[in-house]
């Protein structure tokens, strides 16, 4: 008799380590670079939720606009999520990657903020800083615009617009590009800069301080979301289907709201 109920209590072991092992067997992991703030944020607020639905989540920063995608053309990465798809183009095109924009998630409102000068109005020959990559630097002039203080060539398509662009420039404003990353700490060197929602949150900057702010309903909006992308070929992974199904949900959009404040904005 005791050497039956041994048995069986070995048998029962056995199954329930052989299901154990099933399980997490059965877990996939990914690796996802992503801009601190807000996508790191915004990624691991949904960690968990992920992680329930059998896939483990690593969540590598980087503090520049490049490294995320050699990264993942290199297939050190399964995904990022920092950019914007006309960022990504220009960037597959001037690299020769192949990278894959899939669904966008939120819009960081491009700011126009005060440095040496505080006056809603530039003196003359004014400098204001702005990224030196092709699509947020066009996004920087078309909010520099959207003050009056310059005009650009009409019917141009957005991203294409650059400083040789300004027709009209009544305060002789002097455009200086540098990396966005830098543009924070750069702002008081500068009479005025225009910064990224995420490097102004990063930098201490807060959305009321900002002179002008990109709209929700601005044809910025509708160009620039921040997309998850991915390597061509790995559009239809599950994993990449369930962050993605995570990412756009009422809560993620819920989290998004309360804690940013209008200074990161959904857009599904």
């Amino acid at each position: 008799m005791k050497k039956w109920i041994v048995s069986v209590i070995l048998l029962l072991t056995v199954g329930v380590l052989a299901a154990c092992g099933s399980g997490s067997g059965n877990e996939k992991k990914i690796t996802v670079g992503a801009s601190a703030v807000p996508h790191a944020e915004i990624l691991e607020h949904v960690k968990a939720k992920l992680k329930e639905q059998g896939v483990d989540m690593e969540i590598k920063v980087f503090d520049d606009y490049v490294l995320p995608n050699t990264a993942l053309e290199e297939k050190q990465l399964d995904a990022n999520y920092f950019q914007t798809v006309p960022y990504l183009d220009e960037f597959n095109k001037k690299h020769g990657t192949h990278i894959k924009a899939l669904d966008g998630i939120h819009l960081e409102p491009m700011g126009l903020y005060p440095g040496k000068e505080k006056a809603a109005e530039p003196k003359n020959g004014a400098v204001i800083a702005i990224p030196d990559d092709v699509s947020n630097g066009a996004r920087a002039l078309k909010l520099i615009e959207s003050k009056g203080w310059i005009k650009l060539t009409p019917g141009k398509e957005l991203n294409s617009l650059t400083k040789q662009d300004i027709v009209e420039n009544p305060h002789n404003i002097k455009i200086q590009e540098m990396q966005a990353s830098m543009l924070p700490r750069a702002v008081n060197e500068v009479d005025y800069a225009v910064i990224n929602g995420n490097y102004a949150m990063e930098g201490g900057l807060t959305f009321d301080q900002a002179l002008a702010m990109e709209k929700k309903d601005s044809e910025a909006a509708k160009t620039f979301a921040n997309i998850l992308a991915v390597k061509e070929g790995d559009e239809n992974r599950e994993e990449i289907k369930k962050l993605i199904q995570v990412l756009k949900s009422e809560d993620v959009k819920k989290f998004i709201d309360e804690k940013y404040k209008g200074a990161v904005i959904s857009v599904f």
